[in-house]
């Protein structure tokens, strides 16, 4: 590691003492949430950290090899999407190891990738809770920036939602019910389709 990069990871390592919460932190112990540690600091003070670097990829890189939630979280804020390949993306889903993790990295840089769309339709199917929270996380936001998915898209999208809105994780639930929400807001069209699935499959009219 280049000498300027750690002094960068010390100095913000340090920082985090100064916005460190105990009870949010013990909070997302008890709802199971596990990083090696823990500081408790709001995404909205993150966000203020992450401005003061800049996008910078190697830091990035160094933040997330620290298990550590804000680390990793300030790794998704700070880390060039034009820069972040999709072979990175991979490793690094494959280390996510909580619901929160999976969230920011799609909201803070998936979105913002080239390949999120290809991305996502592949996780979604990929039967392992964590995948399937940043995929349906991920779909929700692109739909939201005005992306349409072709017929094959929806078709695709509702057979994995079907199963993914009766799974034994709230989580997953949670995130596929969103994203079906938001292709409905696509259109009267794709509304249409969302109301049907969502009557037949989950009883809502």
């Amino acid at each position: 590691m280049e000498e300027e990069i750690k002094q960068k990871l010390n100095k913000i390592k340090q920082g985090f003492r100064l916005f460190m919460s105990g009870p949010t932190s013990q909070s997302m112990r008890e709802k199971g949430v596990s990083y090696k540690l823990n500081w408790g600091v709001s995404f909205s003070d993150l966000k203020v950290m992450a401005q003061e670097y800049g996008k910078d990829k190697a830091l990035a890189i160094e933040l997330w090899k620290e298990n550590i939630r804000e680390c990793q979280i300030l790794a998704t804020l700070i880390m060039p999407a034009d820069e972040f390949s999709r072979e990175i993306a991979e490793i690094w889903m494959e280390q996510v190891t909580a619901p929160e993790q999976a969230t920011m990295l799609a909201f803070n840089l998936l979105q913002d990738v080239d390949y999120a769309p290809e991305l996502a339709y592949q996780w979604i199917a990929a039967d392992k809770p964590l995948y399937e929270i940043c995929a349906y996380t991920l779909l929700g936001r692109l739909f939201q920036k005005g992306m349409t998915p072709n017929e094959r898209g929806v078709n695709e999208l509702i057979d994995q939602a079907i199963t993914a809105l009766k799974s034994d994780n709230m989580m997953v639930r949670h995130a596929a019910f969103n994203c079906m929400n938001k292709l409905g807001e696509l259109g009267e069209e794709y509304d249409r389709i969302v109301q049907t699935v969502l009557s037949q499959h989950l009883g809502k009219s």
